[in-house]
């Protein structure tokens, strides 16, 4: 019984500590931008160089009559881009997730002329983990919105595995991987909102 346990305090220890450092690699994949010169040459004098010189550098506005590009988010509520009026087309959805968005993102692209997609993800996201919330989810659909439980239970064992996305800078990039294949002629930018410090960091996709 002892070493039972014993071998399961050291398993479960080993789980987390390379957790841990799974995490800590996907963070210095991070790159940030503090100045121009932060911004790889890709993205210079595009509008994803412009959309992280207006956010992160507080360039000043410019006036625009179209959208230059398309920005991809979550719905989170802590998450709010610095950018001038018209200056994007903003696609909010859980995770950053458009696998269920791709006709807007089409419009955007064929009808909007944009040729520039920036897909941010950003931390503690709520779409990570989504059954460790299964219960408060079930809960709050049954005290805010008056749904039966074996209502709300169905929605979310449906939904839930549609909205995962495991953590959130593995998605991202998948997720760019996947639309420039979709659409080959788009560059696309990984970015990655950094909610304790309201900024936008690159997200190295090499």
């Amino acid at each position: 019984m002892f070493l039972s346990r014993l071998i399961t305090n050291i398993w479960g220890c080993r789980c987390v500590l390379k957790a841990i450092l799974n995490a800590k690699k996907r963070m210095n994949k991070l790159i940030p931008v503090n100045s121009t010169e932060d911004i790889p040459s890709d993205y210079q004098q595009t509008p994803i160089g412009l959309l992280l010189e207006y956010h992160n550098l507080h360039k000043p506005f410019s006036i625009y009559d179209k959208a230059q590009l398309l920005v991809g988010m979550c719905m989170d509520n802590r998450k709010h881009l610095n950018i001038p009026d018209n200056f994007a087309f903003i696609i909010r959805a859980g995770g950053a997730n458009l696998r269920y968005s791709e006709f807007k993102v089409s419009y955007a692209i064929a009808v909007g002329q944009v040729s520039h997609i920036a897909l941010m993800a950003h931390n503690n996201c709520g779409m990570v983990n989504l059954i460790a919330r299964k219960c408060e989810f079930i809960n709050g659909l049954i005290e805010t919105a008056g749904w039966e439980k074996e209502r709300a239970e169905e929605h979310f064992m449906h939904f839930a595995p549609m909205f995962e996305i495991g953590n959130e800078i593995d998605f991202t990039l998948s997720e760019t991987k996947r639309l420039r294949l979709r659409y080959p002629k788009i560059k696309i930018a990984p970015l990655y909102y950094l909610v304790d410090d309201n900024k936008l960091y690159i997200i190295e996709d090499n």
